[in-house]
């Protein structure tokens, strides 16, 4: 009985850890990896497994750095099923849709611009056959993987369907529990639940990618948000506000109607600018049963309706266009939320070089994406071939990120009274130190920093 890591060991994104018990083996996520186009030719890489002999994934949940490479698991022979919470089965079912015709897109654009015929990393039919291979699961209901491995979904807090996996692994009679965070929400966000506490575990496999520092207050960051709404300078050109489509789009959309009336935004043309998201959006409207306290009393003060009356849902690509036509007072929440793709690149070719433009970072930004550097601010960037000079505002608005940061990191670690040992993984190296520092000094937890290839005997 033993843990392999793979993919997001040393580095944020990728999520894929091998478990094998009995000379079996399932997959504990099998993500993308994300960043620099660099970066993201590793995707095509063979796995250092035989994708036939997996016999089933279990996922934590639906961002695509942590599902985003089932199509190419199930390309190259993988037949099981794929377990995950109910509401992220249907997120998952979104996403990879999405990806798909992003990728052959991509495939066909870069065939024209080389002249070389590139195939795309999967196709819409691939992606449509992982669909096939779900299997939903609720919350806090144990289920059978495969034989000697029995499995709980707990909610991780991070976005809709977000799990923490509580794992049982059997082998020659010997038993040992691995708990997976997943990626971890704040706590006291709006919509979703708190992470939910963990009695005990023998190993904990847990994400780190905050691990290294601490958010700004909620409040401070919405009154952040709201001041920049609010200033004159507001009036005078766009706001653009990369979003992932999952999660981030539906709090930002929920803090604009909760502050409706305060930051007067009735004066904006607001845009969510992104087929997926619009999906997205109507999957948490059908799952409402997840919500938290505080968005199922607005949801049923608001008569269940929508809380943005001058949201436009901007389907078509014709749609999308029409909005770079308006110089002023629009507010565009796009895809994707790093800017490598999606529609958010077209409003920022447009846009970025006017001074009066406002560009809000709410998430992460891995290495090498485009969202870093404008984080870093760079004075100039590439989009589609062309050089844009950067003369917009970018303003980094981190409290409203999804991922939990140390201090959350810890609270959920420390719900475990027996102190198991940890190995973190989904950071950058720094983070990582930091927090394998933080962690063993506060609750005195053994913390291992694994590399990929590094396999961790159970037994």
């Amino acid at each position: 009985m033993k843990l392999e890591f793979f993919g997001a060991a040393a580095e944020v994104t990728g999520s894929c850890h091998i478990l094998h018990v009995g000379g079996r083996q399932i997959l504990l996520d099998c993500g993308l990896i994300q960043g620099s186009r660099k970066d993201e030719e590793r995707n095509r890489d063979p796995f250092p497994f035989d994708a036939s002999k997996i016999e089933a994934v279990v996922l934590s949940h639906a961002h695509l750095d942590h599902c985003g490479r089932l199509p190419l698991l199930v390309k190259r022979g993988f037949r099981g099923p794929v377990f995950a919470q109910e509401a992220g089965c249907e997120l998952v079912a979104i996403l990879l849709a999405d990806a798909a015709h992003l990728a052959e897109r991509d495939a066909e654009y870069r065939t024209r611009k080389t002249g070389k015929k590139v195939k795309p990393l999967y196709t819409l039919a691939e992606g449509e056959q992982v669909i096939r291979q779900l299997r939903g699961q609720k919350y806090r209901n144990p289920f059978k993987v495969i034989k000697g491995v029995k499995v709980c979904f707990r909610d991780a807090g991070h976005i809709l369907g977000s799990c923490v996996v509580e794992l049982w692994a059997e082998e020659n009679g010997v038993e040992r529990k691995i708990v997976f965070s997943g990626d971890l929400g704040q706590y006291d966000t709006p919509i979703l639940k708190d992470p939910e506490p963990i009695d005990q575990a023998d190993v904990v496999l847990m994400e780190s990618t905050y691990g290294g520092r601490r958010h700004r207050d909620r409040e401070e960051t919405i009154r952040e948000l709201g001041e920049i709404l609010t200033a004159p300078r507001s009036n005078r050109g766009n706001i653009l506000i990369p979003a992932f489509s999952i999660g981030r789009s539906q709090e930002i959309m929920y803090q604009l109607g909760k502050h409706y009336d305060e930051w007067d935004l009735g004066r904006f043309r607001i845009f969510l600018d992104s087929p997926m998201a619009i999906e997205t959006s109507k999957v948490y409207w059908h799952y409402t049963h997840l919500y938290d306290e505080e968005a199922t009393r607005l949801r049923f003060e608001n008569g269940g309706m929508p809380l943005l009356p001058n949201l436009t849902l901007s389907r078509t690509p014709d749609e999308s266009m029409a909005i770079n036509r308006l110089r002023s007072g629009v507010i565009v929440i796009a895809g994707s939320g790093m800017c490598n793709g999606g529609r958010i690149i077209h409003h920022l070719k447009h846009n970025l070089e006017h001074e009066d433009t406002q560009v809000l970072i709410t998430g992460y930004q891995a290495n090498g994406s485009l969202g870093r550097r404008l984080v870093n601010g760079e004075s100039s960037v590439r989009i589609h071939g062309k050089t844009i000079p950067v003369r917009a505002t970018v303003h980094t608005v981190g409290g409203l990120s999804a991922h939990g940061d140390q201090d959350d990191l810890v609270r959920w670690y420390e719900s475990m009274t027996n102190r198991p040992p940890v190995y973190l993984v989904h950071g950058e190296a720094d983070s990582q130190q930091a927090f394998r520092d933080y962690l063993s000094t506060r609750t005195g937890a053994e913390v291992h920093l694994p590399e990929p290839g590094d396999f961790l005997d159970l037994v």
